[in-house]
């Protein structure tokens, strides 16, 4: 390498034992860029996605990836271009799509396991990579479709509804046929968004709204699906509202399932399930991987049809990526957040 690069990279100093993560959890440090070998990719990293289930893989308990250990670099998706390569499938100039972390370059090349690199599709750019064809729109998409099976005239209750799983995932039951479609989300701004810009019938604020009235209100047959973003008191209502043969989508716990070290005490309504015949179903959207291009494909056709619409929170610099991480469970974010590090 003619011009030695510095790489400014977080690796993971201690565990957050309770609560949200902050910059104290993590050492940012900075270390020359090895030259790269045969088969490898030097990548420039443009954008990182932000997920709440990076959370979960800051603790030290069994999961469906192992946690990230004391000292490494902390993991995330991330679009990067490539800068140098020994690789015959990857050429300078190329916008490539993988798990590169919190750092400014990264290493790579055609390893299998989780997310290994991989080029954009053309037409698709780098903060839509990460957002609407990305993780959370691809968990919307299998999440609604494989489990929440919308179908025409029902009714659905989506939480974290100006998220980007959940917005999603309300137009995909609208697309589907659904007549109902109600959201909830904290403020005003978000579930005027969700209404007006997303196009569900109704939005619960549930930071000024008594939601469990709201949602006997808004859904008086009671709901056909309900899709899970956030867990806690919210899925315990939801619980208490289902219809007979209701889907209930498990997708997500934002508001306690990824923060502390012992969950809280199940629902109290989820002997509801047995007297309305429902299905609670959970699911990991990398499962679903060999079918992630048709998804993109039928995502993107949506998209260029107008009849989904999303929305991206883009934060910069690298080191407001733990801040940036934990205002996801402060719900400071609207839409898909994202982080900017280069153009």
């Amino acid at each position: 390498m003619a011009n030695q690069i510095i790489n400014r990279m977080l690796k993971l100093k201690t565990r957050p034992m309770m609560g949200n993560v902050s910059s104290e959890n993590f050492e940012l440090v900075e270390e020359e860029v090895r030259d790269i070998e045969d088969g490898e990719i030097l990548i420039k990293n443009l954008f990182l996605s932000f997920d709440p289930t990076q959370r979960g893989w800051l603790n030290d308990v069994p999961s469906y990836i192992p946690p990230v250990k004391i000292g490494e670099i902390m993991r995330a998706s991330s679009v990067g271009r490539v800068i140098e390569s020994k690789n015959e499938n990857f050429s300078i100039d190329d916008i490539v799509q993988g798990s590169f972390g919190w750092q400014e370059y990264a290493i790579s090349g055609d390893e299998k396991g989780f997310m290994p690199p991989r080029k954009l599709p053309e037409g698709i750019t780098p903060t839509s990579a990460l957002s609407i064809y990305g993780v959370t729109g691809l968990t919307a998409y299998f999440g609604m479709i494989d489990i929440g099976k919308p179908e025409k005239n029902n009714t659905v209750l989506i939480s974290g509804a100006a998220g980007a799983t959940g917005s999603v995932a309300g137009q995909i039951a609208r697309i589907k046929g659904a007549t109902n479609v109600i959201g909830i989300a904290g403020g005003s701004d978000k579930c005027k968004w969700v209404v007006e810009e997303a196009g569900f019938d109704s939005c619960i604020d549930y930071k000024n709204e008594d939601v469990a009235k709201r949602v006997t209100e808004l859904a008086p047959k009671g709901l056909d699906i309900y899709f899970d973003n956030v867990g806690g008191s919210i899925l315990e209502i939801a619980l208490g509202n289902i219809a007979q043969k209701a889907r209930v989508v498990m997708c997500g716990g934002i508001s306690s399932g990824y923060t502390m070290e012992r969950l809280a005490p199940g629902p109290s309504t989820v002997f509801n399930l047995i007297i309305q015949r429902g299905r609670m179903e959970g699911f990991i959207v990398l499962d679903y991987a060999e079918q992630f291009p048709h998804a993109i494909m039928e995502l993107a056709g949506w998209v260029a049809e107008g009849k989904i619409t999303y929305k991206e929170d883009i934060a910069e610099g690298l080191e407001n990526c733990p801040e940036t991480l934990a205002n996801l469970f402060k719900g400071k974010n609207f839409g898909k957040q994202l982080l900017k590090l280069s153009d």
